[in-house]
């Protein structure tokens, strides 16, 4: 009995790496993973990520929305916020939210009563402003 418990245990030199064991796959094995790894990866990004996708700055995003920069840090730290200041940085990327709902029983299903929301609100984002400045004369 003990010999057999000691048989199924493994040493740290029984493991292989996961680089070694993808390079041993053919070309087009290692080709869908890699296609496979991008997809996951573009599924779970971060607002952070996104906008950095899309080569802005938050400087350049704050320009864009008419805020101060360091809202757009909290906003990309946040974990809830409005679906309208959601949208408004999502089409300030360029970009437009859609809503969809998932129910494991049936197909994902666009939510469209919230389009015509998301076009009014996106005009005018619920950020804090970027405060003017005062002219002195």
């Amino acid at each position: 009995m003990e010999q057999a418990r000691k048989a199924a245990c493994t040493t740290k030199s029984d493991f292989i790496a996961g680089e070694d064991f993808v390079a041993g796959l053919p070309v087009d094995e290692r080709a869908a993973i890699d296609a496979r790894a991008v997809e996951l990866i573009a599924e779970h990004l971060t607002l952070r990520d996104l906008r950095k996708a899309h080569d802005l700055t938050q400087e350049r995003m704050a320009l864009l929305l008419g805020v101060a920069q360091e809202n757009i840090s909290r906003l990309e730290q946040r974990t809830d916020m409005l679906l309208s200041t959601l949208a408004s940085y999502v089409k300030a990327m360029g970009g437009e939210l859609k809503l969809v709902v998932a129910f494991p029983d049936r197909q994902p299903v666009q939510l469209t009563s919230f389009a015509e929301i998301f076009a009014r609100d996106a005009a005018a984002p619920r950020l804090r402003r970027r405060p003017q400045p005062v002219s002195t004369l």
